[in-house]
Parts: C-alpha cells; structure tokens; sequence
C-alpha cells in the first residue's frame, strides 16, 4: 500500500511544479495576499527589516538610509502575441511615523521594476529609487506610485503631503492631495500621510485603456466608489516582461519610519480583500493619549480642586525648569545664541542642493530663511567625532557674534545635533570675492574700483579685530573665497570657523597649524602660533592675489610650482612691476594704488615676522596718511617657495589648494 502511495506523491509533485511553471511562463493569472509577514514572505534589503509581530517596516528611523521589499518570485507582466502590459491590481495598508507631528522625510512608494538591485540609487527625495544621473532616463523602466511627504520643487511636486503615479522617474505623471472622496457626500476629505494612522491604498492598471487609477481611503472606510485620481499611460513602454513588484522607501534628516502591514495583489482581475482585523499592531510613537476620563473630571472639578491642580502643576514647571537649566549645562549661557535645529531644517528646506551656496573641505554651506523673523541666513553644517574643546569653541564663536563692524560678516549663533554642527551667519547675496576675482559662475570680473574698495574694508575690518575690540582676534583663514560681498559690493570679512581670540597684552598659545596653503605664514611651520602677523602676512598674499588675479601658488609646469609673491618681486626687479596688474582689467585702473597694493602686498608677505607692518601700518598706508617706506626689489630678494619648504610645509605644497586643520573639523573653514 505504501509503495502504491509514494509514486502518487512524487507524481502530484512534478504535476504542480509544472503547472506553477506554466503559469509564469504564460502570464496566467497570478494573485497573493499578506494580512502581516514573515521573513520568508518578501526579499529585503538596506534599513529594511520585518518586525515579530508581522509589520514590514521599510525604514528604521536612521537618517539618509533607504529599504525595500519584493515579493521574491518575478511576475510576467505581457501578454503574448503582442506582448502588451496585462492588466493588474494592488492594495496595501501603510503608516508612516515621523518624531514630529507636523513634518517628515521623506515617503515611500509602489513599485514595478525590472531589478532588486537599487545599490546606485539615493536616499532623500529619491526615495531610493534612482539618482540624480538617472533621474527620469527611459533605460530605469520602473512604475511607481508614491506617497510623498516632502515637497520637492525640482520634482514639481504640489505639496508635502501628496499621492503620484511616476514613470522612471521622480515627476509624477500625475498626482492629487493626499485624501479620499467620501461615498455619503462626495466631497473630498484629506488624510495626513504623516498622522501615525493606518490607511489603505489601491492601484489599478486597465491594459484595455491604457488606464492608471490610485484610491485611498482610512483603514477602517470601504474602498471609495470615486478615486483619488486617475491617469492615462501605457505601460507596455515601461514595464519589461518580466518584472518586480514592492516597496521602497527612504528618509532624510527626520526621525521617520515607513511601515507596510498588508499587501494583496492579482493579475487581470481585482486584488483580494486584507483581512483588517488581522493586521498587526503599529509600534507607538509620541506622547501616550490623554485619558478620556481626565476629560469628563476636570470639567466638574470644584473651584477648589482647580486651585489645587494649578498650586501643583505651577510647582511642578518650576521644578522642571529648575531641573532643566542643570541639564543644559554651559549652554545655558549661550541660549539666545543657539538655534533650533527644526528652524534651521524649515529655513533651508530641508538642507537641500537647491540651497546650495558652497562645499569646502569642513562642510557645506546652505542659504536658508528663518521662518519666524524671516532673516536670510547662511548655515554651515560641519560634521564633529568628540566633545573634546567644544566648549571653548563655541564660547569663542559666541563671543564673535558680539562684534560689530562693517566689513565683518556677523556670527549669529550655533546649533548642535548629534554629530553635527551648525554654524549661522548673515547671508551676503553677492557671493565671495573669489567667484568675482575669477569669473566663476557667470561672475562679471571686479573692476579696479570695487577692489581697491574691498582691499580698504578688510584692512579695516583686521585693524578693528587686531587692536580696537576688547579681545584680540586672529582670523587665521584670510583669502578671496572667505571675504563675501554685501547687497552694496562692500568687502565682508567671514568664516570664523578658525579664528581664535585672546586678551590684549597676552600671548597666544600654541595650536594646530591650520588654514590655506599659499596663505600661511612660514614661521607656523615650527612655532605652530597663529598671531595677528600671520594675518598680515595672509592679507598680503590676498593683496597680491586681488591685484594680479592669479592664485597664490601656481603650477609652473607638470612637476613645479611658483609663488606668487616670486613672480611679481621677479617682474619688479625687470622693471616691469605694473605688467603684473589683472590683464583683463585692461589698464583701467589706477596705478599709484595698483603700485601701492603690490608693494604693500610684498611687505605685508614678507617671510621674516618682523619686517611685516601692522594693520594699523596697514590702514595708514593704504589711507595715504604715511608713506610706503622706501624699498626696492633686491631688499625683499627671497625665495617664497623654498623658504616654506624649509620651515616644514614641503608635505603641504603639493596639494595647493588645500587646507590644514586640526584632528576635529569643528574647526573647518570653508
């Protein structure tokens, strides 16, 4: 009898192996439906996970990650002979919970696709999905459906809380207001993506219109008779013939994770209901709900039990707040100038390229408007590993944001957030001088009256920082790309990420060798302490450099380089010191103070400390009311380059552009 048995079974085996090969190789109808999951029921990968009471949570909450899952057996999606899209349904349930009530990055979508392999695509408002590169190419031959919580302007999306069906690419073909139409009235009912509420999607394709219909609805609503929105786009154009469906989902710079709680989908016919009863639980995120009794006691509660809560609740704030400023620690003394980390999101969008205005190597650099004073700011947004000095850091940057000058780009306060730093200044709309100084960006080049204008401010502003504040402050990173032009073109002095500052009458202590390559005094190369001289003698270069519009260290040929402050003492020597003038100026400039700038530049750089001016020499010179000393080339007859290498640069050189900072980019210019 069993013998008899054994065969039979083998046999019912090989019949339904065959049969499920049938069925994908011909494209007949194919239909699943998931009320929870298990590990074995989707493929997944990235921040992606599958939790033990059944929920498929696409995110985790990490910043800038990105998941997906896939049913893990390809679908054929054509229909032979003609090999046209068939039609097919899908219906999820979805909740997404975000650490704020009121924002979220960034959203997730349905997908089609022809590979789970999404290694190149980016997190943020590509949802994981594809790149910047790719964005929209025909070659991505993907069909998505997203619930998008962010509003991406390049993308030309409504609003941050919006449903699109897309194409290989992140602009919707079309899209509508998260919500649904009632069935009672009709009338349109909107629904936050972002509510830590389940709700419930559906997507159908029609083959025999080209017809693409998205509805949605709260979890516990019947599918709506009239849908969310409807578009027209035949997928046979997108769609290969053997193809994924699944999720994917991204974040941003937002605590936010995107969970899946049920799934069903069909070929050629309507997806299978979800059993919503059992659908597993959603984690809680937020304060627990006020209780419903509170609500009923509280109301008639006598006169006397109101005075009694309020004595409490006024004894209890004042014990929090007393608790809270032992907890804030020494930042409480920099409260007015330390922002919040949501404004400083809501005031550049979300640190979005599009508010781009700068990458150096210590961080980026941000346009943003804040959104209660309505103040243009410009944020740096720098990475820090340790604690260690970042509390004498901050007091010097607060301490900064005290002075007042013209020409001083104002420090207006910090924002730390784990392993960030956030510093805010006043947003200059021109851009920096070096944009100008060599025609950057569409740039118009300076014309000699706005430099010798710019050159007079910084010296100013240097004088004021130098020997007329109450404390000494040393920029230690002056240069073109660090002096920002107001609405006005007047020269603003910036980026006091390396600045230190000092008692008059001190001296200043020993520190790390930081600042610019071709900008740096040689003396740092063995006593490693910044001074106002050193500023001298970067001003100098950034004299020089404004003057002849050429980079302080250039490449003289493939295995060489040239100072500048070389090249213009060589030409002086020729008696050719005014050939050393901008060319693209044209000779349109003056040339008592173009000879006067290069001279005092010469000085200002010499290699040896002393024989450099002070900045008040500096303003007196460049105010005519003292003359140059008298001085002639074979007086300054020294050798830049081979002076730096000699004082411990040689390491540095090469790499001209860069700069040198310390262990921490806390301390990072621009």
């Amino acid at each position: 009898m069993s013998s008899k048995i054994k065969p039979m079974s083998i046999l019912l085996q090989l019949l339904l192996f065959y049969l499920n090969l049938a069925a994908f190789s011909t494209g007949d109808d194919h239909q699943f439906f998931y009320s929870g999951f298990s590990n074995d029921d989707l493929v997944v990968d990235g921040a992606t996970t599958i939790t033990s009471n059944g929920l498929l949570e696409l995110t985790n909450g990490t910043d800038q990650q990105k998941g997906h899952a896939f049913y893990p057996t390809p679908l054929r999606f054509t229909r032979s002979p003609n090999g046209t899209v068939q039609s097919f349904s899908t219906s999820f349930v979805f909740a997404i919970l975000s650490v704020y009530t009121d924002l979220s990055a960034h959203g997730m979508a349905f997908v089609v696709v022809p590979s789970k392999n999404f290694s190149a695509a980016l997190p943020g408002q590509f949802l994981g999905l594809t790149d910047i590169q790719n964005n929209g190419n025909v070659t991505n031959h993907f069909f998505a459906v997203e619930l998008d919580t962010i509003q991406n302007k390049e993308f030309n999306d409504l609003n941050a809380n919006h449903a699109g069906a897309n194409v290989n690419g992140l602009k919707s073909l079309q899209s509508y207001y998260a919500g649904y139409y009632a069935d009672e009235d009709g009338n349109f009912r909107n629904l936050s993506l972002i509510s830590r509420e389940a709700m419930q999607v559906w997507i159908d394709y029609d083959d025999k219109v080209s017809g693409i219909t998205v509805t949605m609805a709260p979890l516990k609503v019947t599918r709506p008779i009239k849908p969310l929105f409807k578009a027209t786009y035949n997928l046979t154009s997108v769609v290969t013939d053997v193809a994924y469906i699944g999720f994917s989902s991204a974040t941003g710079t937002i605590n936010t994770r995107h969970y899946v709680l049920g799934w069903s989908f069909s070929m050629n016919g309507p997806a299978p209901a979800i059993d919503i009863a059992r659908l597993p639980k959603l984690p809680r995120m937020g304060p627990k709900p006020r209780s419903k009794v509170l609500d009923i006691v509280l109301p008639i509660a006598t006169a006397a039990f109101v005075l009694t809560v309020g004595t409490v609740i006024f004894l209890l704030i004042r014990r929090h707040l007393k608790y809270a400023e032992v907890r804030e620690d020494w930042e409480v003394e920099f409260g007015p100038h330390r922002f919040s980390f949501k404004d400083l999101f809501c005031a550049t969008e979300g640190f979005k390229d599009k508010n781009l205005l700068g990458i150096g190597g210590f961080g980026r650099v941000y346009k943003g408007i804040l959104p209660v004073s309505k103040l243009e700011v410009a944020v740096k947004k720098v990475s820090h590993d340790s604690k260690q000095g970042m509390k004498e850091f901050i007091a010097e940057i607060v301490s900064i944001g005290h002075i007042q000058h013209c020409n001083l780009v104002r420090v207006l306060g910090y924002c730390r957030r784990r392993g960030e730093l956030f510093l805010v200044y006043e947003y200059m709309p021109n851009g920096s001088v070096d944009k100008y100084l060599y025609g950057k960006e569409g740039k118009p080049i300076l014309s000699w009256a706005n430099r010798w204008h710019i050159i007079k401010g910084i010296a100013s502003c240097l004088l004021y920082l130098h020997d007329e504040w109450e404390k000494v402050v040393i920029h230690r990173d002056i240069k073109p790309s660090n002096v920002l032009l107001d609405s006005d073109m007047n020269g603003r002095l910036g980026d006091f990420g390396l600045a230190r500052l000092y008692d008059h009458d001190t001296d200043p202590q020993t520190t790390h060798v930081v600042g610019t390559i071709g900008y740096l005094a040689p003396e740092l190369g063995h006593t490693s302490k910044a001074t106002p001289l050193t500023d001298v003698f970067a001003f100098g270069m950034f004299l020089l450099e404004i003057t002849c519009g050429k980079r302080p260290i250039d490449e003289c040929s493939r295995d060489s380089q040239c100072m500048l402050v070389d090249w213009v003492l060589e030409r002086w020597s020729s008696g050719l010191l005014l050939e050393t003038v901008d060319g693209r100026l044209e000779g349109n400039y003056n040339i008592d103070e173009a000879c006067l700038a290069l001279k005092l530049g010469l000085l200002c750089s010499h290699p040896f400390s002393k024989a450099r001016p002070t900045m008040r020499q500096v303003m007196q010179y460049l105010d005519g009311d003292m003359l140059l000393p008298e001085m002639a080339p074979a007086d300054m007859n020294f050798h830049m380059m081979a002076i730096m290498q000699n004082e411990g640069f040689d390491d540095y050189i090469t790499g001209s552009t860069a700069s040198i900072g310390t262990a921490s980019v806390i301390s990072g210019g621009r």
